[in-house]
């Protein structure tokens, strides 16, 4: 047997593990499998001879493409939801829990997972469906293993249906929103970063986008880089009772930026228009 038809045995029985993988990563058997057809052309043009753990290795390389891929979607997914095949492994985990895992990956795990941030989607399904440590996982998403773990266990809250560890607090509101407020306006670009969870989301309404200035956009990198030097006019706002942004030339409100916080980092920003919205946040300029 030549070294080529040995790596491509070894990649295909691996093949039902990275596909069950890259399945609840992206919700599509479709992109799934380009996903996987993706991994074999990177195994095939690397150094395999170097590649102590070769399942480790290209579930690593996997997780990572399926990352970049849900990182670049800007906006909900409009397609059905693809939930004909839920991939089963059965060397992936213990029988009984791929049973439950079986049963579990449908429609309405697929939403829930939809509605995490790709980082806390990758941490769940690497570390609760497959076991994977989280000092593995930590490098993938950027994090220490710490916060990996709290990635994790926030994604895990959402999927169970519990409330998640968002700010109440308006006086660390302030701290954090004012602190976006100051670096933004300052031009700290590594100030700004500080305030924002990597996996920050950017959304804004019609009206907002209109303008050309700032559209829907993931990743701290990337909404950093739209405010950094901004918000010259914006102010500290209560906006439905948390505390935000607006912008409010000659007094009126005209803007309302609505601050997600948790675990003391921005994880969302809303961005509208909207004079109905407007009129339901009820924008009041910070007074404490």
């Amino acid at each position: 047997m030549s070294d080529d038809e040995y790596l491509a045995r070894r990649f295909e029985e691996n093949r039902g593990r990275l596909t069950a993988v890259a399945y609840r990563m992206l919700g599509s058997t479709a992109e799934a499998d380009d996903a996987v057809q993706d991994a074999w052309l990177r195994l095939d043009r690397a150094d395999s001879e170097g590649v102590d753990n070769l399942p480790g290795w290209l579930t690593t390389v996997v997780a990572r493409i399926c990352l970049d891929r849900l990182r670049s979607r800007t906006s909900r997914r409009e397609d059905p939801l693809d939930v004909e095949r839920p991939w089963v492994d059965e060397d992936a985990v213990d029988p009984a829990q791929e049973a439950v895992l079986a049963d579990s990956v449908g429609l309405a795990m697929l939403v829930v997972l939809e509605h995490l941030t790709p980082a806390e989607r990758l941490a769940f399904v690497l570390h609760d469906m497959f076991a994977v440590p989280f000092d593995e996982i930590a490098p993938m998403v950027a994090r220490t293993p710490e916060a990996t773990r709290q990635l994790a266990s926030r994604a895990r809250r959402r999927v169970q249906g519990a409330p998640t560890r968002v700010e109440t607090d308006l006086v660390r509101q302030r701290e954090v929103v004012d602190a976006f407020l100051t670096a933004a306006r300052g031009g700290d670009f590594e100030a700004l970063l500080a305030t924002l969870d990597p996996d920050v989301v950017l959304r804004v309404d019609a009206k907002v986008a209109s303008f050309g200035f700032l559209k829907d956009t993931v990743g701290a990198q990337e909404v950093a880089l739209g405010f950094n030097g901004a918000a010259q006019t914006a102010e500290l706002a209560l906006l439905g009772g948390a505390v935000g942004l607006m912008w409010a030339p000659g007094g009126v409100p005209r803007t309302a930026f609505v601050v997600t916080i948790e675990d003391g980092l921005i994880v969302a920003i809303d961005l509208s228009m909207d004079p109905d919205v407007l009129k339901r946040l009820d924008p009041v300029p910070l007074d404490f």
